[in-house]
């Protein structure tokens, strides 16, 4: 338990939630501390618990009685979720469902300063630019009039990834940010991550995966989440092992280290 001075310096504290779905525990009495400006990576395999965890952290999951979940300040349930994810940005695959098909690319990367999918109003001429410099950034303002769902995977994630940064957002989420891009477009993300990471400004950023490649040197502190509990937390040096990696995933791995911090995990034969 945090003490009240110690809860004004997380940007994250979770306190004993279990969430279910149905009968089972997705998360299980699960506890994490994050520091305001903090970098942490979250790693796990399928069904670890990693996306019950965002759903948690942005309020459209509940634990059970008991538990306390404050992000940015906010207590959950005892606040306005509206304007808690309006300082919180989401960038996630999974976001695409909730599209509809007549809504074009530059109203999904606009709807982030409203923390909405789809615009809910008429934007700002301001906001149009804002938008459309985003999207020149990351060489998809081409696609600026397209409808959102003819895009390719790899284009869509680029438009939610604008969407996401173009509110400045306190909070960012990269859930599973990179697995629909191909090399190129996965560096050029990870190398914007690693330049927003190193802003004095920077958010808080939570970093989710089930690639160790793609967890870059900006991330020092990390968990490995494995049925619903933590398997692992700490400093990136401490708990990157390959004892550890193999427990995650279920089978022996050897660990490469890159000059650039980055691993690279092989099948230990």
């Amino acid at each position: 338990m945090m003490s009240g001075n110690e809860d004004a310096d997380l940007a994250i504290n979770i306190e004993h939630a279990t969430v279910c779905y149905g009968r089972m525990e997705a998360l299980e009495d699960f506890s994490w501390q994050v520091g305001k400006g903090e970098h942490w990576f979250i790693l796990g395999c399928n069904g670890a618990g990693k996306t019950t965890l965002v759903k948690t952290l942005m309020g459209f999951k509940w634990p059970l009685f008991g538990a306390k979940v404050e992000v940015l300040g906010n207590i959950y349930g005892q606040s306005n979720l509206v304007e808690v994810r309006k300082q919180i940005a989401w960038l996630s695959p999974f976001l695409v469902k909730w599209t509809s098909p007549e809504t074009q690319s530059l109203e999904v990367v606009l709807s982030g300063i409203d923390a909405t999918i789809g615009m809910t109003r008429q934007p700002l001429p301001e906001e149009i630019e804002q938008g459309r410099k985003m999207m020149r950034e990351f060489d998809c303002e081409h696609i600026a009039e397209n409808n959102f769902e003819d895009l390719s995977s790899g284009q869509q994630l680029k438009v939610l990834i604008c969407r996401a940064l173009i509110s400045s957002p306190r909070l960012l989420i990269l859930d599973e940010a990179c697995v629909h891009l191909d090399m190129k477009s996965r560096e050029h993300l990870l190398e914007c991550v690693n330049q927003l990471a190193a802003r004095p400004d920077s958010p808080t950023i939570v970093f989710i995966t089930q690639r160790i490649e793609d967890i870059t040197h900006v991330f020092k502190k990390g968990m490995i989440i494995k049925g619903g509990k933590v398997l692992a937390r700490g400093m990136r040096e401490d708990i990157l092992t390959e004892e550890n990696l193999s427990r995650t995933f279920d089978m022996p791995l050897h660990m490469h280290k890159m000059p650039d911090g980055r691993f690279w995990v092989l099948p230990r034969h």
